[in-house]
């Protein structure tokens, strides 16, 4: 074949090189906002050397293997012995240590916390989002642990270490540690009130031996889990580490690895419980209001990944279509591809703007904020999440050909997107979630009107989207069956709310204009013409 006929041209460089962080506007302007300025500049350099790993080839080779090689499960080991170990190819390790040592499961130990920790999650799924679930659940369990002083003294210094120490053995002899989490069994999924794994309590106070089954279990090599089961006086939260602290090895049967749609690099197991030894973590009965502090914080975090996950399908679309020529000009520069450009670049400027706020309002701790984030947390979860799936979509469209195949990386984005909806309630579970605080928690209610109501005056559209929202919450009557209805209608205000304080006028105004006016179509590109469609697809360019 003739080498001429191999000659590249009119192809797309390579999404590579670059600071993930400082490239994205939305994204630096939100740590900047909401960030004590005495901490400022020591963030942006963490986050700008995270940001430059993340955009490495380096970094971006290893999310390739970590889903290429998904990991194996040993059940026993040549000589029939049983070792139940999952074997990760090296790839998952440098992530998830990268992760560690970057301070991402090390929010509740540094001032701000919260908001670096955010800011440098989003960054940093950017690269692989299954090795972002140790990384989640390891960061959400301190406030769960903390209902057991002395189980959180033993135990918080090891899941907000920076080391990522690997292996099987005891915690107390590691440098740092990971978490896992086993709520949900076969037979109730999300209504984890059905559970039917026992804990029987043993001679020492405070430790039981379990029995039961966990449908979904993820990160089965974790140092410890948080687990839930049936007591004497109801449903409890127990720890369960993976060594004993003789260096034996507890009882955790590994059942098989869930074969899943993508988040390809993460183990997600079903467990055996069979006199599985375990401390109990709070009070017997109230399991649920234990656990719920370490489900509210990963709940943020399917935010923020989901936003992270639009953040790349974004800055690749944007980046694809910069380089990209057809029919005599630019893609990016074509009217068309401009306004599909433009209504992704909103989609996911609203979803980080969002997640900064809310990972401010942890930071902030005080009463007010706490029954902010009581509504925030699980409509914004709702929503973002949700938009995830086609945003990555039509963000893969914008390559055509080139982001159907695997090499693109589009593909991994897209079967990843639907997770983060599913993982820690699905969309039902969270508008009744929503519902139940609109019920039983007035002050809540109070706290997310006070936020969305600091923009009203600035924009008409806005203003008319909360009056039509005060009239919804003021029947509730029969409301379970309009609850997405409402909670979607939540999240666009509390959006809109904040991208008119924050975002420069051409986003809050197309935003306004589309999410709140109704001067919409039913998919993306489908912005009014008038806007100034061109600014937003700038602001949102990786600049590569």
């Amino acid at each position: 074949m003739a080498a001429s006929t191999h000659t590249v041209t009119n192809q797309a460089p390579p999404l590579v090189g670059y600071d993930v962080f400082t490239s994205d506007r939305a994204l630096v302007e939100g740590v900047e906002r909401h960030l004590d300025p005495a901490l400022l500049d020591s963030a942006r350099d963490e986050l700008s050397t995270l940001g430059r790993a993340a955009g490495s080839a380096q970094a971006q080779k290893w999310g390739d293997l970590a889903n290429t090689n998904p990991p194996v499960l040993h059940t026993h080991d040549r000589y029939g012995h049983r070792i139940d170990e999952v074997e990760f190819h090296p790839a998952w390790h440098r992530l998830l240590g990268k992760a560690v040592s970057a301070g991402l499961t090390a929010a509740w130990a540094r001032p701000g916390g919260h908001l670096r920790r955010a800011a440098g999650f989003l960054v940093w799924t950017q690269v692989e989002g299954g090795h972002g679930c140790p990384v989640s659940m390891t960061h959400a369990a301190v406030p769960a642990l903390r209902a057991d002083p002395a189980l959180a003294a033993e135990w918080e210094p090891r899941l907000t270490s920076t080391v990522y120490d690997e292996g099987m053995r005891p915690a107390s002899q590691k440098a740092g540690a990971v978490f896992g989490m086993g709520m949900t069994e076969k037979q109730g999924g999300s209504d984890v009130r059905a559970n039917t794994t026992r804990a029987r309590a043993l001679a020492e106070d405070g430790t039981y031996a379990l029995t039961g089954h966990k449908w979904f279990c993820s990160a089965p090599m974790s140092d410890g889990f948080l687990v839930l089961a049936q007591a004497e006086q109801g449903l409890t939260c127990f720890l369960v580490p993976r060594v004993l602290e003789d260096g034996s090895r507890n009882v955790f049967a590994i059942q098989r690895l869930k074969d899943k749609l993508g988040n390809r690099s993460n183990a997600s197991s079903e467990v055996e419980f069979d006199g599985t030894w375990a401390r109990r973590v709070g009070d017997e009965g109230r399991g649920v209001r234990t656990i719920i502090e370490m489900v509210a914080a990963t709940r943020l975090d399917c935010v923020i990944g989901s936003a992270a996950l639009m953040r790349q399908a974004v800055a690749q679309a944007v980046h694809h279509a910069t380089y990209r020529e057809a029919f005599g000009g630019k893609l990016v520069d074509k009217p068309l591809m401009r306004n599909v450009l433009a209504d992704l670049a909103l989609e996911s400027e609203a979803a980080t703007t969002l997640a900064l706020r809310l990972a401010a309002a942890y930071d902030d701790g005080g009463e007010q904020e706490r029954a902010f984030l009581r509504l925030a947390v699980p409509a914004a979860k709702y929503w973002v999440t949700k938009r995830c799936t086609p945003l990555a979509g039509e963000a893969l469209e914008c390559l055509g050909g080139n982001g159907y195949v695997e090499d693109s990386g589009m593909p991994r984005l897209l079967r990843e997107a639907p997770l983060n909806s599913i993982w820690e309630g699905s969309g039902n579970v969270q508008a009744l979630d929503v519902l139940r605080a609109l019920q039983r928690e007035p002050q809540a209610l109070n706290a997310f009107l006070q936020e969305v109501g600091t923009a009203r005056g600035a924009d008409h559209r806005l203003d008319a989207a909360i009056k039509d929202l005060l009239t919804e919450l003021a029947d509730l009557e029969g409301i379970e069956g309009r609850g997405r209805r409402l909670v979607e209608r939540m999240a666009l205000v509390l959006q809109g709310s904040l991208l008119v304080r924050y975002a420069p006028p051409e986003v809050a105004d197309a935003f306004c204009a589309s999410r709140l006016g109704g001067d919409w179509g039913a998919a993306f590109g489908t912005l009014p013409h008038s806007l100034d469609l061109a600014s937003v697809v700038e602001r949102a360019a990786p600049g590569v």
